[in-house]
């Protein structure tokens, strides 16, 4: 720097001139934190922010957000991803994106998480430009996608809180076939257990909170596809603002390292706790892929990894309701009672309490979600230690 300039001066811009990778790689991605970038030429800054040759406004992308978008692509085999402050920023963009109209509407799988279900009506309700179906019978889906003709067809790889299976390959050429975008949430499954683009479909959205970031620390979301529609959304993106901070982008990328890692646990810790559940007196129903009595098991089996079939199990406990649960969790001393999932610690969720209280008792109902459900989001703990939790619990009600 200059030393003819004032400590003012010298204050604002000290260090800046200097270059950490002249002296070595770093081994992890830095985190980029600049909101802005400057260019010697001025036809280098032109391009960087009219042609997205290189970075010129945090809006509009930055490197370590550019790092996690590269590798989420790679993980689910697709050819770009877009980074979002929340897995429902990506969700909405999505949507927004879909072309939707009242005559080609969105047919969405009808158990879906609860926050998506009140999205998607307060989106396309009103226009009458929204509809719903039961995403594993195959004769109402395909009766559906040919009647109406709907600009997407959405649907969970694993439905929330039901871990309802869909045939997505079937769906996807079914679909595409009647001129449909593919729209799926990977969010319980992600690409350690199934990679939904080999199979065709358009856009994978990820709550990048859950499994990916999997430390219960950080909020994002993302949409993966191809290279034009991640194009468009991130297009899009610069005027809706839900980007995704560097210092998030990185957090979520530190996750997706041990991603295979803790899937594989989770995945074998479910299937023990699931297993011990539908031996107890008090649990009137286990809901988990992997047991041989899970109505999609065979098909959970030919899609995923194999002996893999996620870390959510869902349970009732007999003739409980509201009162029966709530002791039952305020009994619960390892496992933590939490509106999330895809932690490393276990987590346990009352869906008529949070995730799915804005659709009402009777629509709640009616979609097989009862009083006595709770979803259970198994950690990286020991299992026998989990059941004990669960044990003791279940006893002192």
């Amino acid at each position: 720097m200059d030393p003819s300039r004032t400590f003012f001066t010298q204050a604002v811009h000290a260090g800046m001139e200097d270059n950490p990778e002249a002296h070595g790689k770093p081994v992890s991605v830095p985190i980029h934190a600049a909101v802005t970038y400057t260019y010697e030429k001025m036809e280098d800054l032109s391009a960087a922010l009219h042609e997205n040759r290189g970075y010129c406004y945090a809006r509009y992308g930055s490197p370590t957000v550019s790092a996690l978008e590269r590798a989420v692509a790679e993980l689910e085999g697709t050819e770009d991803a877009a980074a979002y402050a929340s897995g429902m920023g990506a969700l909405h963009g999505a949507f927004a994106q879909a072309g939707i109209t009242p005559r080609r509407p969105v047919l969405s799988a009808r158990n879906i998480y609860g926050a998506t279900d009140v999205l998607l009506r307060r989106m396309f309700a009103a226009q009458e430009a929204l509809h719903f179906v039961e995403i594993t019978a195959e004769a109402a889906w395909k009766a559906a996608i040919e009647r109406l003709r709907p600009a997407a067809v959405f649907l969970e790889i694993i439905s929330n809180p039901l871990l309802k299976i869909p045939e997505v390959p079937e769906i996807v050429r079914w679909a595409h076939r009647h001129d449909a975008l593919v729209i799926v949430d990977n969010t319980f499954a992600t690409p350690f257990l199934y990679r939904p683009a080999a199979d065709g479909a358009d856009l994978i959205l990820h709550s990048a909170t859950k499994y990916f970031g999997g430390h219960g620390d950080v909020l994002g979301g993302v949409a993966a596809g191809g290279a034009e529609r991640v194009r468009e959304l991130r297009f899009q993106q610069r005027s809706f603002g839900a980007n995704l901070g560097p210092f998030e982008a990185w957090t979520v990328l530190r996750g997706l390292r041990t991603l295979p890692l803790r899937m594989r646990e989770h995945c074998a810790n479910a299937l023990q706790v699931a297993s011990w559940l539908q031996r107890q007196p008090m649990i009137s129903r286990v809901i988990y892929p992997g047991l041989p009595d899970h109505p999609d098991h065979g098909r959970a089996a030919r899609l995923f990894r194999p002996g893999c079939f996620g870390g959510i199990v869902s349970f009732e406990i007999r003739h409980a309701g509201q009162p029966e649960v709530f002791r039952f969790m305020e009994a619960l001393r390892l496992i933590l009672t939490a509106t999330s999932l895809g932690d490393v610690y276990t987590l346990l969720l009352y869906p008529a309490q949070s995730s799915h209280h804005a659709l009402g008792s009777e629509e709640r109902l009616r979609q097989g979600i009862s009083d006595g459900l709770l979803r259970l989001s198994v950690g990286i703990e020991s299992a026998e230690d989990i059941i004990a939790d669960l044990d003791q619990a279940l006893r002192r009600i």
